[in-house]
C-alpha cells in the first residue's frame, strides 16, 4: 500500500518516518519511488537514518542528496519549521518563570539541535512576566567573551527588573562547566551593582536541561 493510501485508510500514526516524508515530498525521481527517496533523505541526514537528523539540516545539505532539488528541500524545511513553531507555541502556554522546566521547555526546540553555543538573555518585569529576549552571543559561552555589559544594556532598554540567561551545549549534555558557573557569577555580581537580579541560568542539552539555581550553583560565597 502506498503512503497516501495508508495515510487515508489508517491515519498518519500508521506511517513510518520514511512514509511520512514520502507524503511530504509527493514524488520520487526517475527510477526511484517517493518512499525510496525518503529513505535516502533519512540516511543522508544521519548515520543511522534517525529522523532527528533532519532537525537543523540546511538546504545545501538536503540538495546534496541525489534526487532532492530546491522545491523538495523547501518542502521539508517548511514542515520542520512548522513543527518547531508548534512545539514552541505549546510551550508558551505553560511558560512560568518560577519553574525552570517551563523555561527550558519554551527554548528547547530553538536550542537543543543548535550546532553552536548561543546565550540568550530573557528580560522580566516585577511580576516575572517576559518583556523580551535577546541573543547576546553565538559561538562559545566563555567568561572572557560574554559581557555582562551587553546583557544588562539589553535589560535596561526594556526596564527589566529580573533576567534569566539560557544557553545550549551542542554536545547534548547540559552538565555545567566551571566556565558556565564563572560566567553566571560574573553576571550575578554585575546585576547586584545595578539592581537587576539574575534569577536563573539554564543550560539546554538534547531534551535535557539543568538549572544552576536548582542545582545550588549560584551561591556567590562558594
Amino acid at each position: 500500500m502506498r503512503p497516501y493510501e495508508k495515510f487515508i485508510s489508517f491515519g498518519p500514526a500508521s506511517l513510518s518516518d520514511a512514509e511520512l516524508l514520502a507524503v511530504i515530498i509527493k514524488t520520487g525521481t526517475k527510477g526511484t519511488s517517493s518512499i525510496e527517496l525518503a529513505a535516502r533523505i533519512l540516511a543522508g541526514a544521519s548515520k543511522d537514518g534517525d529522523i532527528n537528523g533532519l532537525v537543523g539540516i540546511t538546504m545545501n545539505r538536503l540538495m546534496q542528496i541525489r534526487g532532492i532539488g530546491r522545491v523538495k528541500a523547501l518542502q521539508i524545511l517548511a514542515v520542520l519549521e512548522l513543527s518547531r513553531r508548534i512545539s514552541k507555541s505549546k510551550a508558551q502556554t505553560k511558560l512560568d518563570f518560577n519553574r525552570p522546566e517551563s523555561i527550558a521547555g519554551y527554548y528547547m526546540e530553538d536550542l537543543r539541535h543548535a550546532r553552536r553555543e548561543q546565550l540568550i538573555a530573557v528580560m522580566l518585569d516585577t511580576k516575572l512576566r517576559m518583556l523580551g529576549d535577546e541573543v547576546i552571543s553565538s559561538g562559545t559561552v566563555n567568561a572572557s567573551i560574554v559581557s555582562p555589559r551587553e546583557i544588562f544594556m539589553a535589560a535596561m532598554k526594556l526596564d527589566a527588573v529580573y533576567i534569566v540567561i539560557i544557553h545550549n551545549h551542542p554536545s547534548g549534555d547540559p552538565t555545567p562547566s566551571h566556565n558556565d558557573i564563572a560566567v553566571t557569577k560574573r553576571i550575578m555580581l554585575a546585576g547586584q551593582l545595578i539592581g537587576i537580579t539574575l534569577i536563573d541560568h539554564i543550560i539546554i542539552g538534547d531534551n535535557r536541561f539543568i538549572s544552576l539555581k536548582d542545582s545550588g550553583l549560584m551561591n556567590l560565597n562558594e
